[in-house]
């Protein structure tokens, strides 16, 4: 039975791998679940949307980016990468410490398609590890590298009852978009609907106008009777 589950969930993965990263990061993916344990946009009639970040922390720009998620009334999940969250502790606590949430983005940010299951578990167990250590508590999410799931993803989250977080909304893929504040936030604004999930960067001096957009993008949610949550409240975890 166990070898039956393990080559069920392998062939899942194959055929998610085959589908490219492109098509996993556009909208169509909605509602493609070849394991129950991937998250692209939550299903749900409660008008709340789930803010994310990818990378970091730095101590450059966290400081400044939770000074604007607590002046706008919104919590986020923040998902970092293990390596930057050991050498910048102190950021890591302080997200914690403000309210919101810390996800796993691996360790080393390496593209995990072309790693064995042992260098994945490696790059989850540390990573979690080091956010364990800045006071994260309960199921610690993932997100992969680019958006890449590897192939041996499915039987290695399934194993440690890990759940997977893409998104449906990133006005930073579409250059047309990424040129000015305004244009984030939107590009946002216009597409999100009750359980999107947005992706934005904002932890490095080149994410300078997404932290401008980032105000605008709650602000202008806020208007539109949406709550701004992390992953796990919006999923009814928290």
């Amino acid at each position: 039975m166990m070898r039956r589950r393990f080559l069920i969930l392998l062939l899942a993965a194959a055929g998610l791998t085959a589908l490219g990263a492109g098509y996993l990061q556009s909208n169509r993916v909605r509602g493609l679940f070849l394991f129950d344990n991937l998250v692209v946009r939550v299903e749900t009639d409660r008008r709340a949307v789930a803010l994310t970040f990818d990378d970091g922390p730095t101590p450059e720009f966290t400081p400044a980016v939770l000074d604007i998620l607590a002046a706008e009334g919104a919590t986020a999940t923040f998902f970092v990468t293990g390596r930057e969250a050991s050498e910048n502790a102190a950021a890591a606590r302080a997200i914690v410490a403000a309210g919101h949430e810390l996800a796993n983005h691996s360790w080393s940010h390496a593209d995990m398609r072309g790693m064995d299951a042992d260098g994945i578990a490696r790059e989850l167990d540390l990573t979690d590890a080091t956010l364990r250590a800045a006071g994260q508590t309960g199921d610690i999410l993932f997100r992969p590298p680019y958006g890449n799931i590897p192939l041996l993803m499915p039987v290695i989250a399934a194993g440690r009852s890990r759940t997977t977080v893409l998104w449906d909304i990133e006005p930073e893929s579409d250059p047309r978009v990424d040129g000015t504040p305004e244009s984030i936030a939107s590009y946002v604004i216009d597409r999100v609907g009750p359980g999107s999930i947005i992706l934005l960067h904002v932890m490095y001096e080149s994410r300078d106008a997404t932290r401008k957009a980032l105000p605008m993008v709650i602000a202008g949610l806020h208007d539109r009777g949406y709550e701004v949550v992390t992953v796990s409240n919006l999923l009814g975890r928290d």
